[in-house]
């Protein structure tokens, strides 16, 4: 059996776009989905003590009426995440997927994340959650940190769902390029797509050696690929080929290692998910 795609929604603007592109990924590979939202540390009940130097009956009456408060507000958010979740199942089967389970958690996002991933060939989030600055083009803590977390491939959704013909693997010759490489080459999700290696590098023998020992990996899966040097900044030349060239999907390595590497806020894979208005599947 295939193994799961594991769709992370959150009831934001992108979550209709996450089931939809977890759906036409689906569709070719076979597999199931699996749909989470998970309540948060917001959702969670508030313990904190707000009776001050109250009488002890005032205090008792106080801190009963917050303890019936808690619990509605907690009632009303376990609501809310069954109703994200029906919402989403009803994209994903409206596509055409029946193989759909839907989970509703409570915790750490990233914690939940790691469990579900275990026996994942993909985890799908969208750009920005819910409560994502958009004119500031503000990514959000929980992808940034799902992001440097997951260990499968992540698929970062667009806002809103295009089917993918062209795609554009980021390709330094790394570790985590060469994961994204062999994640083509093995997965049937992108058979008969239309397939560009791109180095943004001084094009140089060694450069072209590099190539030519990935193009051989894709080509040994039965693709066919193109590949093009260009020299420049990673960021700006891969946008300006993503947009000059119409490509409907971008694959990546995710930061770097180091702890320093990953604290850089300026770094390409941030600036590429707040710019790409494609989706973008990371690798770490």
């Amino acid at each position: 059996m295939a193994e799961k795609i594991v769709v992370l929604v959150d009831g934001s603007v992108y979550s209709k776009s996450v089931c939809e592109h977890a759906a036409w990924a689906a569709a070719r590979t076979g597999s199931p989905i699996t749909l989470a939202h998970v309540l948060g540390r917001r959702e969670a009940p508030d313990t904190g003590d707000f009776s001050g130097n109250l009488a002890l009956g005032a205090r008792t009456a106080l801190l009963n009426e917050l303890s019936e408060l808690d619990e509605k507000r907690a009632k009303l958010a376990r609501e809310r995440g069954r109703a994200i979740l029906e919402d989403a199942r009803a994209v994903v089967e409206a596509a055409g997927v029946s193989d759909v389970t839907t989970l509703l958690r409570h915790g750490d996002i990233v914690e939940t994340m790691a469990e579900l991933e275990k026996d994942a060939s993909v985890v799908a989030v969208g750009k920005r959650g819910e409560a994502a600055d958009f004119a500031k083009l503000h990514l959000g803590s929980n992808l940034e940190r799902i992001a440097r977390a997951a260990t499968r491939p992540l698929f970062v959704a667009s806002r809103a769902f295009k089917p993918i013909n062209k795609i554009l693997i980021a390709y330094d010759g790394g570790t985590s390029a060469m994961k994204a490489v062999d994640h083509v080459a093995r997965n049937p999700l992108y058979a008969g797509l239309q397939i560009t290696l791109l180095t943004v590098a001084v094009d140089s023998q060694e450069t072209r050696k590099k190539l030519d020992d990935a193009l051989a990996i894709l080509r040994a899966g039965g693709l066919e690929a193109e590949c093009d040097v260009r020299n420049g900044t990673a960021d700006a030349v891969i946008s300006g080929m993503i947009e000059e060239e119409g490509f409907d999907l971008l694959l990546m390595g995710a930061y770097g290692h180091s702890r320093i590497r990953t604290l850089i806020i300026g770094s390409t894979t941030t600036e590429m998910l707040r710019s790409c208005k494609v989706p973008v599947v990371l690798f770490r």
